[in-house]
């Protein structure tokens, strides 16, 4: 988990061409840290094969092969693509503590970590993500 400074991102954009790329609810999950609904998310009953990317750079951060049910209401995995695609980092807000996951590429806000729930997985991890974080590239 990251403490503190982000690494520098690859993608880097102003406010004003970010908010020119996203649509308003994509701008505010993306970049605002937001949360959708859940249960609403085109991708929550997805299983189609393929690759996750961020619906803002197009970074490749998940595959459908680490992608499971939790029935949460947000699309989760197990873990990401690669072990660097995304960064975590502390999010004290809402009155708790959780691990905020980020695009490595550039830093916009995917969901959280959650760790040793339970969940029938090789890393018993929870990355719940935000769909309208991420864009599927079909198999």
């Amino acid at each position: 988990m990251t403490s503190g400074q982000l690494p520098i991102p690859q993608v880097e954009r102003t406010d004003a061409e970010w908010r020119a790329q996203l649509t308003p609810d994509e701008y505010a999950v993306l970049r605002q840290a937001g949360t959708e609904r859940p249960f609403v998310g085109e991708y929550t009953d997805t299983t189609d094969e393929g690759v996750y990317e961020c619906r803002a750079c197009g970074a490749e951060l998940f595959r459908s092969t680490e992608k499971f049910h939790s029935h949460c209401g947000w699309p989760s995995f197990f873990d990401p693509a690669e072990s660097d695609a995304v960064v975590l980092r502390e999010d004290a807000s809402m009155g708790m503590v959780r691990t905020e996951v980020l695009c490595r590429d550039c830093h916009s806000h995917l969901g959280h970590l959650f760790n040793g729930e339970g969940y029938p997985t090789p890393t018993d991890q929870r990355y719940c993500i935000n769909s309208i974080s991420l864009r599927l590239k079909q198999a």
